[in-house]
């Protein structure tokens, strides 16, 4: 039954980060504010587009900025952590059957073993260290007292690295709040975090992450 959920869950994710086009990112947060798993997505907007900075399209193609959140602070959605060319998605051309796949099916542990390795070594995009960004996730605590949050993992969709299989590597971020700025909350709140990131790897027993914000600003999404 591992092999079977595992594999249903990584379609799903497969689908978020295969299925964009040239104007809107796929790997985009796939449920609402509260912690019940809404279908409402977080990480594309309803309302018109903010009038970009010059040189970004105000119709951003896959992986660019979709507008200023604040001065001095891109606001962007999670394709834009992706390469434009990468396409993990291309490995299920040869697993189209993969709902059907049981415990028993060799193909079903040869597709972990290859999503697993390609989870883990997803590239990131480098021309992001460094920048003032903010990104909308679902929260998974590092560490946490009765009340606060300071350290934890930001996440694209519900329920990862606990209920589901952790996202790539570029789909995962390790926040730091600043200090006093911690987070009074709980696991899998929907989250606006604000600061500096960097492209650094780090690898918990959750997840592997690949970019890090320190003295970030985290704030309940809405």
């Amino acid at each position: 039954m591992r092999k079977i959920l595992f594999s249903a869950a990584v379609l799903q994710t497969l689908l978020l980060l295969g299925g964009c086009d040239e104007t809107h990112g796929g790997a985009e947060v796939a449920a609402g504010a509260s912690a019940s798993a809404s279908s409402k997505p977080v990480g594309q907007r309803t309302e018109s587009i903010p009038v970009a900075p010059s040189g970004v399209s105000s119709d951003p193609p896959r992986g660019k900025v979709q507008g200023m959140a604040e001065e001095g602070v891109v606001e962007l959605d999670w394709d834009a952590l992706i390469p434009p060319d990468w396409r993990p998605d291309k490995l299920m051309a040869d697993f189209d059957d993969v709902d059907s796949l049981s415990d028993d099916d060799p193909r079903a542990q040869e597709l972990m073993d290859k999503l697993q390795a390609l989870w883990k070594e997803s590239p990131v995009v480098p021309d992001l260290d460094g920048k003032r960004i903010k990104l909308p996730g679902f929260m998974v605590p590092l560490e946490m007292n009765a009340e606060t949050i300071r350290e934890f993992l930001l996440v694209p969709y519900f329920g990862a690295c606990i209920h589901v299989p952790p996202p790539p590597a570029n789909q995962t971020v390790h926040v730091v709040t600043g200090e006093g700025k911690e987070y009074r909350g709980q696991l899998f709140d929907t989250v606006w975090v604000t600061g500096t990131v960097r492209v650094e790897h780090l690898s918990s027993e959750l997840a592997e992450a690949g970019y890090q914000m320190q003295d970030a600003r985290v704030e309940p999404y809405e």
